[in-house]
């Protein structure tokens, strides 16, 4: 699920309100509730709706949840945050937001695509390498190493440098290959990253990460729910296996109708909101009929703030809007942000066709 941008004019009274309220909409057993403090809480992760309330959720946990949704690691380090007014520094680039010293200059050295010098450069402060940038108030890229900046995912600089193959090359060698948590994030950034593969550096270096040991995992998750399809199947080619949610998404259908029989339901879920996004109407029926339920939120990594109506209709998918409908889809959930049903995406996003589809089967039209 997307965090929250922390207002500017965020106020500790403010934020004290919506941990009441979430607490509250949590002991009266909101759906919503239970999926943002799923996500948010590590205490309540992937704990069932069903086992939720045998669990213990004091005021405490709401402030967690809370705290964790706006990006921050904790209620103290959010309450610090807004006393100091310091979210400004949140407009600033990632780089800008480094403070000077040998980690900020190699990064510097490896935008400018510039080997001679970042070499030397992790030759003389070997232990960079190992150093994390910290950052707050964002939904990832909050601890990164060198390696994690290379995709460019989060946007920095609009590119990457022409050469970012050779410049991995170099980090892998002076020790980021030795990291297994940088491997495997900078294989799950690269994957879902659109200017990595506009750059057309996605492919190579994915399969340069995997042959240095990356996890293929979450990255086929990422890449999935980015509709990174090209990079999914890199990713196969890389020993990832076909699993339920991979073949919907890609559109699989033979590997679908073998592997739906036997799915759990996490598994119909995931593969139904990720068949949703992309718009695969005929799996999203065989899901639908084997189980998978149109009314849940979607799972954490398939855009879990919002139902698979909802990511339909964000990216037009007419008639997978329909075979939603039609297996019971319930138009006016809202979506945990803003509330907003299906129809106020539609609106909003002014997609007229859909919106039309969705009046008519409230009988708005």
């Amino acid at each position: 699920m997307p965090t929250k941008r922390l207002p500017d004019s965020a106020h500790l009274d403010h934020l004290k309100r919506q941990a009441k309220d979430l607490l509250r909409d949590f002991r009266d057993e909101a759906m919503s509730a239970y999926q943002r403090v799923r996500e948010f809480h590590p205490k309540f992760d992937g704990i069932a709706d069903a086992e939720m309330q045998a669990r213990s959720f004091a005021l405490s946990d709401a402030q967690l949840s809370i705290a964790r949704e706006y990006g921050y690691a904790s209620w103290p380090r959010l309450k610090a945050v807004v006393a100091q007014r310091e979210q400004v520094e949140l407009e600033l680039n990632h780089n800008e937001r480094l403070p000077d010293g040998p980690f900020k200059q190699a990064l510097d050295f490896m935008d400018a695509g510039d080997l001679a010098r970042l070499t030397a450069h992790l030759q003389r402060y070997p232990d960079v390498i190992r150093e994390r940038a910290q950052f707050e108030g964002g939904n990832y890229f909050q601890t990164p190493s060198l390696l994690e900046f290379l995709p460019e995912n989060p946007n920095r600089l609009g590119r990457l440098a022409p050469n970012a193959i050779e410049v991995a090359e170099v980090l892998l060698k002076a020790g980021a290959a030795q990291d297994q948590t940088a491997l495997d994030e900078t294989l799950m950034l690269a994957a879902s990253g659109r200017l990595c593969r506009e750059s057309g550096v996605q492919d190579p270096l994915l399969r340069l990460l995997c042959a240095h040991g990356a996890q293929v995992d979450e990255a086929m998750h990422s890449a999935l729910a980015h509709e990174e399809f090209d990079a999914a199947r890199v990713l196969i080619d890389c020993g990832a296996p076909m699993g339920l949610a991979t073949a919907a998404a890609l559109d699989e259908r033979g590997a679908v109708d073998r592997l739906v029989a036997h799915a759990a339901q996490d598994e119909l879920q995931l593969a139904l909101a990720l068949a949703a996004s992309a718009g695969r109407a005929k799996v999203v029926q065989v899901l639908l009929s084997h189980g998978a339920d149109p009314n849940r939120y979607n799972p954490p990594g398939g855009h879990s703030h919002c139902t698979a109506l909802h990511s339909a209709v964000a990216n037009d998918r007419r008639d997978t809007v329909r075979v939603l409908l039609d297996g019971g889809a319930d138009a006016m959930i809202g979506d945990i942000h803003h509330k907003a049903t299906a129809l106020d995406w539609a609106v909003y996003l002014k997609r007229e066709s859909l919106a039309e589809v969705l009046k008519a089967h409230l009988g708005l039209s």
